[in-house]
């Protein structure tokens, strides 16, 4: 949440911020110039609301969109957008039928590592590592819902893993998209999530994924460790952590290097300002619940071919 702060004071006039524990974003709710409630219907009775943000504990979030959709009002959701399929569906079902309008904060759709991507062309092979640092931080930030997996539906898996599906779908050629494999860990910090996650994701064209996450990074101020590969017809990608690029074309082997911010934490301000230029066209250009849809089915039936999220598990 606080990486939206500064555009938000920018682009909204923010009337309400809504936490079950006010205590917690007390601060938050000043730098906005807005009141705090501890209740979803009392935040909505603020309104009129244009568009509403829904973060907060993954186990209420369907409840909370379904609130919105009710009153008519267009919103932000995070991913995953509940704890399971049966969550997301009923918000898309009931969000469709009632016309309005929502989207997801996908970030990296668009942003520098995505593009550097799209220079291979459509993805062959695909390869993303993006390791944050430990569970403890959350914690620290007043969020430790985070680390109860009947609230939060897994750990680094759901967590950090969904903006990196949604990449591969994005961009990938396939028609249909299946979990091959998935490795699933908590042996770094013996916390009740998972701390540590590979994904294999196949295409019926025959492209392949390889999504690593984690909260394995120390506590730095670093923050997290991420590199990236894509090949494709046009040739081969790989983006380091400290941004260095080399593009290697397949037509002539010629490599050509360049730099970028690899950092997604100003993504957040640029999907406010798109969201203040678009919810009048309801979110226009912008990720929808059907993508969200998309790449969560992968992640949860990962999840679900493991009764225990935390435990060491290899799924054929």
């Amino acid at each position: 949440m606080p990486l939206y702060l500064d555009a938000w004071g920018d682009t909204h006039d923010v009337v309400a911020v809504q936490d079950e524990e006010p205590d917690q974003v007390t601060d938050i709710a000043r730098r906005l110039g807005a009141p705090v409630s501890g209740e979803v219907e009392a935040a909505l009775d603020a309104g009129p609301l244009d568009v509403a943000y829904v973060f907060g504990p993954h186990d209420r979030m369907a409840d909370a969109c379904m609130a919105l959709i009710e009153r008519g009002v267009a919103f932000v959701v995070e991913k995953p957008g509940g704890l399971g399929s049966a969550d997301l569906k009923r918000v898309r079902e009931a969000a469709a039928s009632a016309g309005v309008a929502a989207t997801v904060p996908f970030v990296q759709r668009g942003g520098p590592v995505d593009h550097a991507l799209s220079l291979a062309g459509t993805p062959t092979y695909y390869r993303a590592s993006f390791v944050a640092g430990p569970p403890q931080r959350y914690r620290e930030a007043g969020c430790s819902w985070m680390l109860q997996p009947g609230r939060s539906g897994g750990g680094c898996l759901v967590n950090l893993a969904p903006h990196f599906v949604d990449l591969f779908l994005q961009r990938s050629g396939a028609r249909h998209v299946e979990l091959v494999q998935a490795r699933l860990s908590a042996s770094l910090h013996g916390s009740d999530v998972e701390d540590h996650a590979t994904l294999i994701l196949a295409g019926d064209d025959g492209s392949e994924a390889i999504i690593e996450v984690g909260y394995a990074f120390p506590a730095s101020p670093a923050k997290r460790y991420s590199s990236y590969t894509s090949v494709g017809s046009s040739g081969f990608v790989d983006v380091a952590t400290s941004g260095q690029i080399s593009f290697t074309r397949a037509s002539d082997g010629v490599c050509e290097p360049s730099v970028i911010d690899v950092d997604s934490d100003p993504l957040y301000d640029s999907f406010v300002r798109r969201v203040a230029d678009t919810w009048e066209d309801d979110f226009a250009g912008l990720p929808s619940l059907a993508d969200l849809g998309d790449t969560m089915e992968l992640i949860w039936t990962a999840y679900g071919r493991s009764s225990v999220p935390s435990q060491e598990v290899s799924l054929g």
